[in-house]
């Protein structure tokens, strides 16, 4: 199961990428949530018999507004740069829940967590700056860099509300009530905003938009399960493998430049998180964050 996650997680771009060559970013954030929630419909009523939907929690809508902000941003950041660009999206993630940590909830972060935030940073800065002159850089890949940034926070804001309604509520209907409200949230400017199909349809643009769906319905809850199951080093190593992956399937499926800038970057960010999530002698009343990665 948790391969399958972060394997799930490492073909986002690549299936993104290919559904904005019919879809526009509108549809397919929308598409994303309406079809994960079908897929996961139908897993938990086959597992449990039942569907509990819950919208009464303000953590339900804190995390649905936060991983619909995820999933727009980060398909336009896609659709406009490369299919290995939401590599970025975790770094980002781990340094706004660090910073959240200390200067909302009061916590102390230990040095090896500072450490591990400024390779993540300093990866982050490396893939964003690709070796280019800083002219071109703020004349296309800031304007990306910015939006993963926005979708980093937005992923961010639904790991807190994760955190804090797994104290109230299964992994499985906690996600089927965010992620449909999600749906009805990503629906709303679809009949302003939505250009509705931007190119020819395309067979496997269509079954990359199913899929994308079936990631967003059942990764979370493999991952969830994982993590009950699998030594804890076991799933840091293999979850921030998807970034590894992702750059491997963008130059595969699409050919796009790797260069050692981005190889670099994506190792920095690779240790940072690693050191970060490696488990170690916690001071009294200290707080070392465990990332969680969201595609």
């Amino acid at each position: 199961m948790l391969l399958l996650a972060t394997l799930a997680w490492s073909f986002v771009g690549i299936l993104v990428t290919t559904a904005s060559l019919m879809l526009d970013t509108t549809i397919i954030t929308f598409s994303r949530f309406a079809i994960g929630i079908v897929f996961l419909g139908l897993f938990l009523l086959l597992k449990d018999g039942r569907i509990q939907l819950r919208g009464n929690l303000k953590w339900i809508w804190i995390g649905a507004i936060g991983k619909s902000c995820n999933y727009y941003f980060e398909n336009i950041a896609i659709a406009k740069g490369y299919a290995y660009g939401n590599i970025l999206i975790p770094p980002i993630q781990t340094v706004v829940l660090l910073l959240v940590s200390t200067i909302i909830l009061k916590d102390h972060i230990t040095k090896k967590g500072w450490v591990a935030a400024s390779l993540c940073i300093l990866g982050v800065l490396f893939i964003s700056w690709n070796g280019q002159s800083l002219s071109i850089f703020l004349e296309g890949d800031a304007e990306i860099t910015l939006l993963f940034t926005v979708a980093a926070i937005g992923a961010a804001l639904h790991v807190l509300s994760q955190k804090m309604l797994i104290q109230h509520m299964d992994t499985g209907n906690m996600n089927f009530s965010v992620f449909l409200w999600c749906a009805l949230l990503m629906a709303l400017p679809l009949p302003i905003q939505s250009q509705g199909f931007v190119g020819p349809s395309i067979g496997l643009a269509w079954l990359s938009i199913i899929l994308l769906g079936m990631i967003t319905g059942l990764s979370f809850y493999w991952f969830t399960e994982a993590i009950r199951r699998v030594s804890f080093p076991m799933i840091v190593i293999i979850s921030n493998s998807s970034v590894l992956f992702t750059i491997l399937w963008s130059y595969l499926f699409f050919r796009e430049p790797i260069t050692l800038y981005i190889l670099g970057g994506a190792f920095a960010f690779v240790v940072g998180l690693v050191i970060l999530n490696l488990p170690g002698r916690r001071p009294k009343n200290s707080y070392t964050f465990k990332s969680k990665l969201i595609e």
